[in-house]
């Protein structure tokens, strides 16, 4: 690791990743979430986790990177879909704003529009990218976790469809569209998992069937 480089650390057990940039005397910039852009000690930063540098093709130089860095040390506007860490991390060594993490969550849910609410699937995506911090938040999960298990069977019924159109007239297009729906089920069962896992993680707090009737009532 050397100054100026944008440093990638696990959080959460895996569910996401945080993004700073090396200072090169020890420490680390970074946008706390939901609070401000810090300078941490590396291991506080790390907490423990093994570090990943992430490559450029095309970055800025290392004097213009730290500046960038040091120029927004204190700023207090963070939003997770468009001013997070890797935002700022990425801004710093190209300029642009840009989190890949969001970016997927984005894509993914024009992928399943046709399938799921696009807003309920960028919230849960989100969610797993933070925790789950109140009763609200914690009943669109539980709703999500439902909602993912009817895409399944949607999914599943679809594929089971396409497998016997296969074996009466097989042709390319066909074992493509399978492919896809079948990366589809292994995405929904992956992210279905993680919104289980923070859920386990969670104090057991009841969410109520007005909680979930709430969620379900609110338009997407």
């Amino acid at each position: 690791m050397a100054a100026a480089d944008h440093l990638e650390v696990p959080r959460q057990h895996g569910l996401f990743n945080h993004h700073g940039i090396d200072l090169g005397d020890g420490t680390v910039a970074h946008y706390l979430e939901g609070r401000e852009i810090l300078r941490s000690p590396l291991e506080e930063f790390s907490q423990g986790q093994s570090l990943r540098v992430i490559n450029y093709v095309k970055a800025s130089p290392q004097g213009v990177t730290l500046r960038r860095a040091m120029g927004r040390l204190g700023e207090q506007d963070y939003n997770l879909l468009f001013n997070n860490c890797e935002h700022f991390a990425t801004w710093c060594k190209t300029g642009r704003h840009r989190s890949g993490q969001v970016d997927s969550v984005l894509e993914r849910g024009r992928h399943w529009s046709g399938l799921m609410s696009s807003t309920l699937m960028r919230a849960l995506e989100l969610l797993v990218q933070t925790d789950l911090l109140d009763d609200k938040s914690r009943a669109i999960a539980v709703k999500g976790v439902r909602k993912l298990e009817q895409l399944q069977q949607k999914l599943i019924v679809r594929l089971e469809d396409l497998l016997r159109k296969k074996n009466t007239r097989p042709n390319k297009k066909l074992l493509l569209t399978g492919q896809s729906l079948e990366d589809q089920l292994t995405e929904i069962e992956e992210l279905k998992t993680k919104i289980k896992t923070l859920l386990k993680r969670q104090p057991q707090k009841s969410t109520t069937e007005k909680d979930i009737k709430t969620i379900d009532s609110e338009k997407d």
